[in-house]
């Protein structure tokens, strides 16, 4: 199957999950979800969808339970909204990129801290 078609696929279920997901699903467990992306086989048969969960790690367990337990109504959704052939097996994952990017912002912004302490003391001893 074209990689161009995969990638539209891709592109065009991380929107409508996204739309489930935040409009549809009425689960009180599922808060802050974001969908990062989706990665599909080359046959369409399977999706990985990769979230990122935010709040404390009750919350984030919360969530993620209820994730899991949506994903049927998920398929069924996404089998209506996009005409394929075959409605693709879908799986979550856990996107840790964001909380990896956070803290390497955080270490950048204490090696920042550190160089301009040391500088002020190296000023003061001049």
């Amino acid at each position: 199957m074209s990689q161009l078609r995969v990638e539209k696929v891709q592109e065009l279920m991380k929107q409508e999950i996204s739309q489930i997901i935040l409009r549809e699903l009425k689960d009180p467990r599922i808060g802050f979800v974001t969908v990062t992306s989706v990665e599909c086989t080359g046959d369409l048969r399977e999706a990985k969808i990769y979230v990122s969960l935010m709040g404390s790690e009750q919350q984030v367990k919360d969530c993620w339970t209820g994730l899991t337990n949506s994903l049927g109504f998920i398929r069924r959704e996404i089998g209506k909204r996009i005409r394929l052939r075959f409605t693709p097996e879908l799986s979550f994952e856990l996107d840790k990129s964001l909380d990896y990017s956070a803290h390497i912002q955080e270490l950048l912004l204490k090696i920042k801290a550190e160089e301009e302490a040391n500088g002020k003391h190296s000023d003061e001893e001049q």
